[in-house]
């Protein structure tokens, strides 16, 4: 490979847009040199905002295409295995946005060919939600500060009224979407960090409004992404996680936090006020931890990506292994709601 790293884009979202496409953009010696979207029209226009000299009509030209190195992946997750599988045969290093994968059957074969190809970079976009808490978070738990861990309390609700006559959006449709519902995979991606994985999972779910206008036909079709879950969940490490997303919790207050409950200590993440508390069995009550600058995480996404193709570094958020396990949690959720049983993982 030359010094230049070449890049080519493979669905050109709104993560793409306004993270990817500028970030890779900003790095020396990176150029991005060809784009492919849903339609050529909508390709042009990304190529004329960001100077991408070329625009094709199909996804097969640019990873066909020899002089190209890399490809980020910017589709809806129905195209994310066939895509990073096609990328990775043709030797071009993959940046695949998250949702890894529609189903765990898909992120395994994505993880399996990425094996194959130990000389290629394979990466997931990360959960961008707690990176500048999780070193501080990790550390802590590291430390003792929880002591044993007993429990896992998150919730992560929206407190507008869900709006019941909008049309359908590809997150509440499955077929382009997947397993994954509501901020579940993104939540249980940053939990991982903290504490490891769920051994079982048992779940409801509820689907609001059953059906929804088609956008692209004005017909109504039938909704099968829910719109409210309730998740148990027990954890490799012992502790009993309980789990909330939903779009239904109309005027609802403490929207977005998880709470750490351990024997020694409480951690608290508050998402709506953007601050970190903790409090141990001497404390009359919570305190927040500041976060110092030096292990404030950032978004580092498109330079992880690079220095890893580069040999400068290592892909750490997010690995193909993680993506799996996010990706089985999610499918996990809809089977043990659709069974009314507990399900084990890991599933495959």
């Amino acid at each position: 490979m030359s010094d230049t790293i070449r890049v080519g884009i493979i669905g050109a979202g709104g993560n793409t847009r306004a993270r990817h496409i500028p970030g890779l953009q900003k790095i020396p010696g990176v150029k991005i040199v060809a784009v492919c979207n849903r339609s050529r029209e909508s390709g042009q226009r990304v190529a004329d905002e960001f100077g991408i000299p070329r625009v094709v009509d199909h996804w097969n030209e640019i990873v066909l295409d020899e002089s190209i190195d890399a490809i980020a992946i910017g589709t809806w997750p129905y195209m994310h295995q066939l895509l990073t599988c096609a990328a990775l045969e043709c030797g071009k290093h993959v940046l695949c946005e998250a949702r890894m994968a529609m189903n765990a059957e898909e992120a395994h074969a994505m993880y399996a060919e990425s094996r194959l190809y130990p000389e290629l970079v394979a990466q997931v976009v990360p959960s961008p939600l707690t990176l500048r808490y999780d070193r501080t978070m990790c550390e802590m738990i590291s430390d003792g500060y929880l002591g044993e861990l007993y429990a896992i309390n998150l919730r992560s609700i929206a407190s507008p009224f869900m709006d019941r006559d909008s049309p359908l959006t590809w997150r509440q449709s499955f077929d382009p979407s997947g397993y994954n519902a509501l901020t579940m995979g993104i939540w249980y991606e940053a939990i991982l960090r903290w504490v490891g994985e769920a051994k079982t999972v048992m779940a409801m779910t509820h689907t609001c409004v059953k059906r929804r206008q088609d956008p692209r036909t004005g017909e109504p079709v039938g909704v099968r992404v829910p719109e409210h879950v309730d998740i148990l969940a027990e954890m490799v490490c012992g502790a009993q996680a309980n789990l909330q997303f939903s779009a239904v919790t109309g005027l609802a207050t403490n929207a977005n936090e998880v709470w750490l409950f351990g024997g020694e200590g409480t951690l608290k993440l508050d998402m709506e006020s953007g601050k970190l508390f903790g409090g141990c069995r001497r404390d009359k009550q919570l305190r927040e931890i500041e976060i110092p600058p030096g292990k404030a995480g950032e978004w580092r996404v498109e330079e992880e990506f690079i220095n890893a193709i580069r040999d400068a570094g290592e892909v750490k958020l997010t690995t193909f292994a993680d993506g799996v396990k996010y990706v089985e949690f999610t499918e996990a959720v809809a089977l043990s709601a659709a069974s009314g049983e507990a399900i084990h993982l890991p599933l495959m």
